[in-house]
C-alpha cells in the first residue's frame, strides 16, 4: 500500500456523518501537519494555509468532511432503532445493509432489518419502502435494554459498515465516503505539492463540515479564508455502468470531472478555460459534465463577499451516496496534477483578470 492509499484508507474509514467529523478532520489535520498553518471555524471545518510568494490572491481548494449518514431518532421497548438520515438516501440502497453506530460505550453493529419478499402483499413488493418505516437491528431480544446494554441513545450518529478495500483491480478503490473524503485527501495533496512555497499566492487546503445537510461549513470557511479564487473539489458521477453508454465521458479513467453547471453555481467561464487550456497544455485528460440537481460547497462560497471566481471539479466515482462507492486511481493522480499546475498560474493579474469585467 503507497502512501495515497494509506491516506485514503485512513480518510475513508474514518467516521464523520454530517455534524459529526471529528474522526475524518482530525485526519486531514494530522496529513496536513508540517505542511501547513492548520486552523478551524468553529463549526469543526479544518483549514490548511500555505503562504507563497505572496499573501494574495488568496486560492482555496476545498472538499468537504462529512460523508452521508443517519442519527438514532428512537428505540422502540423491543431494542430496535429507528433512524433519520443524514444527508441525501436513496431507500433503494439502504434496506439490508450492515451499519455502525456510534456510542458513547463504542460503535455498535446492526442491520437495517427487512421483511423477507415471502411474507410480503404483492402491492407491498413493488413499493420502495420509506426510510421512516425502516429500523436498525442490533441483535436485541425482549426485555434486552439496548441503552444499558450497548450505550445507544437517540442522537447517537451512524455510519455505513464499510472498510477501504483494494480491488482485483489494483487501480480501483471501494470504500464508503468517498463522497467526499477523496477530494479532502486531494486538498492535502496538492498542498504537500508546494511544500518549497514556489507558488504565486497563498494556498489554503480545506476541509468542510455538514456539506451534505446545507454546505454550512464552506459559509463559514468563506467568511474566515476570503478567497480570491474557489477551487471545489467534489466527485464526479461515473456512468459507465449498465444501462448508460459506456463510451460517456463521464466514465472512471477519463481523467476530472469538470462542471459546466451544477445545482447551486453556474462555474466561472474564464476560470473553466483557464484549467480546460493547462490540461490540454499538459496532456492531462479531463471531460466536461453537469449536474442540474443537487449542489455544493460552490454555493455558498462563489456567493461570498463581493463573489468569488470558483469551479466544481473533481474524480469521477460509481454510486455515490450508498455503502460502498468505486473511484479509479488514475483519475486521482490526474486531479491532483491538474489542479496543481493551474494553481502554478494563479498570480494575482491571472485572477483579476477572471473577474474584471
Amino acid at each position: 500500500m503507497d502512501s495515497t492509499e494509506k491516506l485514503l484508507q485512513e480518510i475513508t474509514d474514518a467516521n464523520g456523518p454530517s455534524g459529526y467529523e471529528d474522526s475524518a478532520r482530525e485526519v486531514m489535520a494530522r496529513y496536513l501537519k508540517g505542511y501547513a498553518e492548520i486552523s478551524h471555524d468553529r463549526l469543526g471545518s479544518v483549514i490548511g494555509r500555505k503562504k507563497g510568494k505572496s499573501d494574495s490572491p488568496r486560492v482555496m481548494v476545498a472538499g468537504h468532511l462529512d460523508e452521508i449518514g443517519f442519527m438514532v431518532s428512537e428505540i422502540t421497548p423491543e431494542g430496535f432503532i429507528k433512524f433519520l438520515t443524514l444527508g441525501g438516501w436513496w431507500p433503494h440502497v439502504v434496506l439490508g445493509q450492515r451499519v455502525r453506530i456510534l456510542t458513547s460505550k463504542g460503535p455498535v453493529i446492526g442491520v437495517v432489518g427487512s421483511q423477507p419478499p415471502h411474507i410480503l402483499k404483492d402491492d407491498d413488493r413493488k413499493k420502495v419502502m420509506s426510510i421512516d418505516d425502516m429500523f436498525i437491528d442490533v441483535g436485541t431480544m425482549e426485555k434486552y435494554d439496548v441503552t444499558k446494554k450497548l450505550g445507544v441513545r437517540v442522537g447517537d450518529s451512524i455510519v455505513p459498515e464499510s472498510s477501504f478495500t483494494i480491488m482485483n483491480h489494483k487501480k480501483m478503490y471501494l470504500a464508503k465516503a468517498f463522497d467526499n473524503r477523496v477530494s479532502c485527501a486531494i486538498a492535502v495533496d496538492v498542498l504537500k505539492n508546494f511544500k518549497s512555497g514556489n507558488h504565486p499566492n497563498t494556498l489554503y487546503s480545506v476541509g468542510t463540515v455538514q456539506e451534505e445537510v446545507g454546505s454550512r461549513g464552506a459559509t463559514t470557511v468563506a467568511n474566515i479564508v476570503k478567497p480570491d479564487v474557489a477551487i471545489i473539489v467534489d466527485v464526479g458521477i461515473a456512468r459507465d455502468v449498465p444501462p448508460e453508454d459506456y463510451k460517456r465521458p463521464e466514465r472512471l479513467g477519463n481523467g476530472p470531472s469538470l462542471l459546466v453547471y451544477e445545482g447551486s453555481m453556474i462555474p466561472n467561464k474564464r476560470l473553466r478555460e483557464l484549467i480546460m487550456e493547462t490540461a490540454e497544455a499538459k496532456k492531462i485528460p479531463y471531460h466536461l459534465t453537469s449536474m442540474p440537481r443537487g449542489g455544493s460547497d460552490g454555493g455558498p462560497v462563489h456567493k461570498s463577499g463581493e463573489g468569488v471566481p470558483s469551479v466544481y471539479m473533481g474524480p469521477p466515482t460509481r454510486y455515490i451516496h450508498s455503502h460502498n462507492s468505486i473511484i479509479y486511481r488514475e483519475d486521482y493522480d490526474n486531479t491532483v496534477k491538474l489542479i496543481t499546475e493551474v494553481i502554478k498560474k494563479l498570480d494575482k493579474k491571472t485572477v483579476d483578470a477572471l473577474y474584471k469585467y
